[in-house]
């Protein structure tokens, strides 16, 4: 649930999913009432049913533009019928200005190569006046076509790969009862605070503490000269919630922040 490079990944899935793709780095999701959970604007385009109803690239496209609210950022799809280098043609010379991207889908069907297909149309359309028309791609696409497809590529929409993403391995062991530390072999007894290095982001554990201080750590700073910070914050205590989160916008921009910490 991130964004690869400078390119951007639209999610079109579940409620809180999107909201968590969102806060993973996603820049926008597709669905018009998972957008308002969230406090944003959907982010979509037209789909195939439009063209194959309507029967031709353009004329779907018109009627798109004549249709939908004037904020929404025009992305033709140009993969139904024809050639998508002549399709992407067609609809930037018929509504010029008014065109703001073109989209491939059903990346996995595709006959060739799609990185040179994509860049056969960028050419085109770039000897045509149209540089500035962005492409997207979506279907099937996880982070290794991404980052093979970020040279020629402005955006992606993602969908199985976030709500089927790959499982995390975790296990829950009991590590006291009653307040007193007791674990099995393999595991470290007792409550546990993490600290977080404000400077090198290294992360360190040790035995949990109410009052936890200078004279309990020895030190309030990593070997680095970072200050550590605690991790574990309670969130409810004696059945009161002891602090409201904070919107989607913000816990988004703090896990951003922490990216380029982690070698993804």
């Amino acid at each position: 649930m991130i964004s690869f490079g400078a390119r951007r990944i639209h999610p079109v899935v579940a409620p809180m999913v999107e909201r968590n793709a969102f806060i993973g780095g996603c820049d926008g999701v597709s669905v018009v009432k998972n957008a308002e959970f969230i406090g944003e604007e959907p982010a979509g385009t037209m789909p195939h049913a439009l063209i194959l109803i309507m029967g031709d690239t353009v004329e779907a496209t018109r009627a798109f533009d004549e249709v939908i609210d004037p904020r929404v950022k025009r992305v033709s799809l140009i993969d139904t019928f024809n050639d998508e280098k002549m399709e992407a043609i067609r609809v930037a010379e018929a509504l010029g200005k008014k065109v703001f991207g073109i989209r491939l889908d059903t990346r996995s069907s595709r006959r060739g190569d799609l990185q040179k297909i994509i860049e056969e149309i960028r050419w085109e359309l770039n000897v045509r006046g149209f540089g500035r028309v962005q492409i997207y791609v979506s279907g099937g696409l996880d982070e290794k076509p991404i980052l093979a497809l970020n040279p020629v590529v402005d955006a992606y929409g993602v969908g199985t790969s976030i709500t089927n993403a790959r499982v995390i391995d975790f296990a829950l062991d009991i590590i006291e009862i009653d307040g007193k530390p007791l674990a099995k072999r393999g595991k470290m007894s007792g409550s546990k605070s993490v600290l977080r290095c404000s400077k090198c982001f290294q992360d360190k554990m040790v035995p949990f503490k109410k009052n936890r201080g200078r004279s309990i750590l020895g030190a309030d700073r990593c070997s680095c000269g970072g200050r550590l910070k605690e991790l574990l914050i309670p969130f409810i205590r004696d059945r009161k919630i002891l602090w409201d989160l904070p919107k989607p916008q913000a816990i988004r921009e703090y896990v951003l922040e922490q990216l380029p910490h982690y070698d993804l």
